[in-house]
């Protein structure tokens, strides 16, 4: 097992920060990550869409396309895979790992399971080579009844990992993670338990979804308010030099 498939079997969990573009994508990359996820909310906002609606799945190829060649592996969260027919989720999976990424996210949003199993499948089939992360909505939307009977149909379709959003109780994850075949993703929450605390648990990738994009829009409005009081900005300010650093590279002359 070699690649991105292989963080998943470390020694510790595979921890994933979540970026928006590509300057939030290399400034990650600079801290040493060898692994940067996209977040669909982030993806969404930025573009004033809204998130979880299928309505950007031009944005988040664009996005794949900008950051595939970059020098870390790139997982995609790409909602429902921006369609309920599994051969158009298929053809994304395609497009996508012919972008460079290494990785899909795909989540259920509580839908039927058969479906979502489909388009697992779609996508593994479309392309092989990708690591498909099968997200439930269970404890996300709902109250988790379902959830191992959920991950069990996603991982027989062909998912490399499964993911469960939401779910935070130690007995809980333990016992998922005993019941399972393939790494268990958490989403981490300050609120919750540590990384190091989840891996002792077994689980094998914690995301951090939303959480940068949303404390990065935390530290602008914080930066202006303190302006606006005549006080210094707190926090890290990247210089302009250090910015223009993370942007695309200026297209080659034809």
């Amino acid at each position: 097992m070699t690649g991105f498939a292989a963080l998943h079997h470390g020694e510790t969990p595979l921890l994933l920060p979540n970026a928006w573009d590509h300057a939030s994508a290399m400034a990650l990359a600079g801290m040493g990550f060898a692994a940067i996820g996209t977040t669909s909310l982030g993806v969404a906002a930025a573009a004033g869409l809204p998130d979880g609606a299928a309505a950007t799945r031009e944005q988040t190829l664009r996005l794949a396309l900008t950051l595939g060649p970059e020098p870390f592996w790139l997982s995609v969260d790409a909602e429902g895979g921006f369609s309920d027919d599994p051969d158009e989720v298929g053809e994304l999976a395609r497009e996508l790992q012919a972008a460079g990424a290494a990785g899909i996210n795909l989540e259920d949003g509580l839908g039927d399971v058969a479906l979502h199993a489909a388009k697992i499948s779609a996508a593994k089939s479309a392309a092989p080579g990708l690591f498909v992360n099968a997200r439930t909505d269970t404890y996300w939307q709902g109250d988790g009844e379902g959830t191992p009977q959920r991950l069990d149909a996603y991982q027989q379709a062909g998912a490399d990992g499964v993911f469960v959003p939401g779910l935070s109780d130690p007995a809980t994850i333990a016992s998922l993670v005993r019941s399972l075949e393939v790494p268990l993703n958490i989403l981490y929450s300050p609120s919750g338990l540590t990384v190091e605390r989840l891996g002792d648990l077994g689980v094998r990738r914690v995301s951090l979804g939303s959480l940068p994009y949303r404390r990065a829009l935390g530290a602008a409005l914080d930066a202006v308010a303190d302006v606006r009081a005549g006080r210094t900005p707190r926090g890290t300010t990247p210089t302009y030099e250090e910015v223009a650093a993370f942007s695309p590279p200026e297209p080659a002359s034809p």
